[in-house]
C-alpha cells in the first residue's frame, strides 16, 4: 500500500476541485431519503416534474432520478454562463468566531438559506410553467443538501467554508478540510454499514423522525454553523478562535471514526428536512408556501 500512496495522492489532487458542493453520494443520499420518506402525492409530483427533464435542454445533466436532480446544480456549473447566477446559491459565510450572523452573510439572497425558501414557495405554484418548477425543484432538493455540509454554513478568517485550510487527512498528507467533509469523509460515512439512504433512515425511529425535521431553515442554519464552529473546524483546531489553526493540522483515523456518525446525522437530517419542506409544498398548506387554488374539476 505505502508504494501506491505517492499515487493516490497525485490523483486526488487532480480530481476536479468540489467549489463548495457535496460530492456526488452525499446529495444522492439526501434526495433517496427524502423520497421515501414523502407522502404518496408528494412523491407522484416529483415524478411528474422530473418526466419533464428534456424541457431544462442540459442532456449532458440529466434528471431522471432524484438522484440525478440532486446534483445536476453542480453538473451544469459546467456549462459556463447559462447557469452561472446561481454559484452564489449554495453556500452562506457566516464566520464561526462572531456571533451567528445569517443576515449579512444573505445580502440580496444570495446564499443557500434564502434560495431554500425561494425554491419551496416555487416549487409550491402551480400557476407556473412546469419548467420553473422543476428547476425549483431541483435546487430545493440541493440546496438542502448543501445547508447541511457545516462547511457550506460557516468559514474561518476567509477561508472560503475550508477550502484554503489544507490538513492530512489519515494517510492522504494534503487534502483541505472541505474537501474532507464534502467528499473523502461524506463517502466512508454513508459507506459505513447500514450503508446507503436505506441503511441511514433505518437508524433514525420513525417516531423520532418528525423531531428531526422540526425547525425553520434559520434553526437549520444556526445548527450548521454550530457543527462547524464546535466539530467541524473544533477538531482540527480546537482553539481556532483564539489561536488559529495549528502547524500542518491533521485528522487522524482516531478522530474519523468519531466523525463517521456526525456526518451520518447531518444527512438523515437533510433527507427528513427536504421531505418536510416537499410535503409543505406539494402535499399539503403552510403559512410560508405559496399554495395557488387548485382549478375545480369538470363537471
Amino acid at each position: 500500500m505505502r508504494r501506491f500512496l505517492p499515487f493516490l495522492c497525485l490523483l486526488l489532487a487532480a480530481l476536479p476541485s468540489p467549489a463548495r458542493a457535496w460530492w456526488e453520494y452525499g446529495h444522492q443520499t439526501v434526495g433517496a431519503i427524502a423520497l421515501v420518506a414523502v407522502q404518496p402525492r408528494t412523491r407522484a409530483t416529483i415524478r411528474m416534474l422530473l418526466a419533464h427533464g428534456k424541457e431544462l435542454q442540459t442532456p449532458t445533466c440529466p434528471v431522471r432520478t432524484i438522484e440525478e436532480a440532486s446534483v445536476w446544480p453542480d453538473c451544469v456549473k459546467g456549462l459556463g454562463d447559462r447557469f452561472s447566477y446561481a454559484y452564489a446559491w449554495h453556500f452562506q459565510d457566516v464566520d464561526v468566531c462572531k456571533p451567528f450572523d445569517l443576515h449579512s452573510a444573505c445580502a440580496g439572497g444570495n446564499c443557500v438559506s434564502a434560495q431554500i425558501a425561494r425554491a419551496q414557495r416555487m416549487v409550491a405554484d402551480r400557476a407556473l410553467p412546469v419548467r420553473e418548477r422543476l428547476t425549483a425543484l431541483i435546487f430545493l432538493v440541493h440546496l438542502v443538501g448543501d445547508l447541511h455540509q457545516p462547511l457550506h454554513g460557516a468559514e474561518h478568517d476567509g477561508d472560503q467554508g475550508g477550502n484554503k485550510l489544507h490538513l492530512a487527512y489519515g494517510a492522504i498528507p494534503r487534502t483541505n478540510l472541505h474537501s474532507v467533509w464534502d467528499g473523502l469523509l461524506a463517502d466512508r460515512a454513508i459507506s459505513t454499514a447500514p450503508a446507503g439512504a436505506g441503511g441511514l433512515l433505518s437508524a433514525v425511529p420513525p417516531a423520532e423522525r418528525r423531531t428531526m425535521a422540526a425547525g425553520t431553515i434559520e434553526d437549520w442554519s444556526r445548527e450548521s454553523w454550530q457543527l462547524a464552529r464546535d466539530i467541524t473546524y473544533g477538531t482540527v483546531a480546537p482553539e481556532i478562535c483564539a489561536a488559529g489553526v495549528p502547524a500542518k493540522p491533521k485528522l487522524t483515523e482516531a478522530q474519523i471514526e468519531v466523525l463517521l456518525p456526525v456526518v451520518r446525522r447531518q444527512i438523515e437530517r437533510g433527507g427528513l428536512r427536504l421531505a418536510r419542506l416537499l410535503d409543505e409544498a406539494l402535499d399539503g398548506d403552510h403559512p410560508e408556501v405559496a399554495h395557488p387554488p387548485k382549478a375545480p374539476r369538470a363537471g
